[in-house]
């Protein structure tokens, strides 16, 4: 028993040019990339390859059509936007109108933060060298969710299981798990309902923009279970669980207990561990209504009848994963992941200002309260939206999160060293490697890439050659880093794999 599973995140950030609240979002995303990408010597590297990819196939067993599927929906065609891939096996791209960030493939949470805050570094320099071309305004990027003029945008997650297991178990199980566990992933908000209509605080970015159980959308009519069947694996073998209802942290702790804590439940459910019981009457209002309520005191409605608190709730799963983890055996980390879950929830069951060093929307609540003391302002004042926004800022001399940190209330998990290391390399335990050297020894023989594919553009060779990469656990830094070391060019490589 381990949270050990291939995993990874994707976060999509809030864009805006100083002076320019008119400008095209699409465009200045489009800046931000092609900058980190020129000033990195990535303009000439390989394309994102779409072949393989299938947004509109649903693990409900059918697909839906591309003509009466959303535009946003189509992640499968290439719109000529910028999209390329890192050294670090990571894809920088822009998704409509957001730069984007999709970490390699890792093995544990704690390498998600890793990874994860390896994205900001690269979104925060191509902020600042898109807005050192000609003419060019500063460009601000906002690791948040909502731009507060009613729309929204993602930071989701990513779980490789297997495919065996019934989807059926899927939702009953992780629909109330993810509705309570915002307690500890929310990022905060000044504002509830979709336009920030009422004035209040919130615990959760997303939780207003749910709108629906179980669905494929992403954009429109959001659900709490994504069914988006996208494995990027062997289909036979994987389902890759694609998770929408998360919020965008900058807190490291709350990233690796969002990602550590998920891991733990879905082991659980490919056991058959869990027992049924906890299924929500209305999942989308308990929604709602837990993250409208940040004592944490309001209860929700079960099925069965009885009424539960989002921490019971958690505290729920965080008891059978103990005993499962006691069944099973454990390793460091999944005994540090339960151990964390434990101390957060007991803290926020007496206080929850007790976590202002930990989660991000306690600590934005503490920023916000001592304003309102402050200064007597009440929850419809600019300054507090201003000050929601600011937590976010990816700039280290304006993001109020990194101010906290640079004054040691908030607690960190992983070295500046760790994350710096991780900008241009890539995880050594999964796929990511082989595409991150690959990508880094022979870029210019290398004429596209995806999650499960590298395609070689060799000399003497009448067509691409196409690399699968099908098993996320191959491809590592054991199987294949002597041939790195031993092959001076992408055509003995090719051979040597192929052996051809």
């Amino acid at each position: 028993m381990s949270v050990r599973r291939v995993q990874g995140s994707e976060v999509e950030y809030g864009i805006a040019v100083k002076g320019q609240p008119h400008a095209n979002p699409m465009v200045a995303s489009t800046h931000v990339v092609n900058s980190y990408a020129a000033a990195h010597g990535l303009t000439r590297r390989a394309r994102w390859d779409f072949e393989e990819e299938n947004p509109l196939r649903d693990a409900r067993g059918f697909d839906l059509s591309r003509e009466v599927a959303d535009p946003s929906q189509l992640t499968d065609e290439d719109l000529g936007l910028a999209n390329i891939i890192l050294t670090n096996g990571a894809r920088l791209y822009v998704d409509h109108a957001h730069p984007e960030y999709s970490s390699p493939e890792v093995t544990n949470p704690r390498d998600v933060v890793v990874w994860e805050k390896a994205g900001e570094h690269v979104m925060r320099l191509g902020a600042e060298l898109a807005g050192q071309l000609p003419g060019a305004a500063p460009v601000v990027l906002y690791k948040n969710n909502v731009d507060n003029k009613g729309a929204s945008y993602g930071a989701h997650e990513n779980y490789l299981m297997r495919r065996d297991v019934p989807f059926e178990a899927v939702v009953e199980h992780l629909t109330p798990f993810f509705v309570s566990r915002q307690v500890f992933t929310g990022a905060g908000r000044v504002g509830q309902m979709q336009d920030g209509s009422v004035h209040a605080f919130q615990i959760s970015q997303r939780a207003d923009y749910m709108e629906v159980g179980v669905g494929l959308e992403t954009t429109l009519k959001r659900p709490i279970i994504n069914t988006r069947d996208e494995p990027h694996a062997d289909p036979k073998k994987y389902r890759r669980l694609h998770v929408i209802i998360g919020d965008a942290n900058c807190s490291e702790t709350a990233i690796y207990l969002k990602h550590g804590t998920t891991s733990l439940v879905l082991a659980m459910i490919e056991a058959g561990f869990l027992s049924s019981g906890l299924a929500l009457a209305q999942p989308v209002t308990a929604l709602h209504d837990i993250s409208h309520d940040p004592s944490l005191k309001d209860v929700v409605e079960l099925q069965d009848g009885r009424t539960i608190t989002a921490l019971e709730l958690q505290g729920e799963y965080l008891r059978q994963a103990q005993e499962f983890v006691a069944r099973e055996g454990s390793d460091e980390q999944t005994d540090d992941v339960l151990r964390r879950w434990a101390d957060v929830l007991e803290r926020l069951a007496r206080d929850p200002r007790e976590c202002e060093r930990d989660l991000d929307w306690v600590a934005k609540l503490s920023l916000l309260e001592s304003y309102r003391d402050r200064d007597g302002l009440d929850w419809d004042h600019a300054k507090l939206h201003l000050v929601d926004l600011q937590y976010h800022d990816v700039r280290p001399e304006k993001g109020l999160y990194h101010q906290l940190v640079r004054g040691g209330r908030i607690d960190r998990l992983v070295t500046d060293a760790e994350i710096q290391a991780a900008i241009t390399e890539p995880p050594h335990d999964t796929r990511a490697y082989f595409r991150g050297m690959c990508l880094t020894r022979f870029a210019a023989d290398i004429a596209a890439a995806s999650w499960d594919s590298v395609i070689f553009d060799l000399a003497g060779h009448d067509s691409l050659q196409r690399i699968p990469t099908m098993e996320p656990l191959r491809g590592t830094a054991e199987h294949v880093g002597e041939l790195f070391e031993q092959c001076d060019t992408a055509a003995e490589l090719f051979s040597t794999l192929t052996r051809r």
